[in-house]
């Protein structure tokens, strides 16, 4: 497990907003500290040094994750593979 970072907000659209140091692929699971899935990343933008990552959720409530820490699921390149 690698730590993406704190979400800092949610978008208009409910995704969730993460300041990064390391930019994961677009597709890669994200998961909280208990290893439960969080969302998928849908886009990086911004500075090359502290890129922004955006994050659709898989949770009921996108809000309650706001402040938490959140971190890329490394267990399985295969689970992370997004589908075409």
């Amino acid at each position: 497990m690698h730590e993406l970072g704190r979400v800092l907000h949610l978008s208009r659209n409910k995704n969730l907003i993460i300041r990064t140091k390391t930019p994961p692929k677009i597709g890669m699971t994200v998961v909280d500290r208990k290893h439960q899935k969080v969302g998928t990343v849908k886009d990086v933008f911004g500075p090359v040094e502290n890129p922004y990552v955006s994050v659709k959720p898989d949770v009921v409530k996108p809000e309650e994750c706001v402040g938490k820490t959140i971190y890329l699921n490394l267990r399985s390149k295969r689970e992370d593979m997004p589908l075409s």
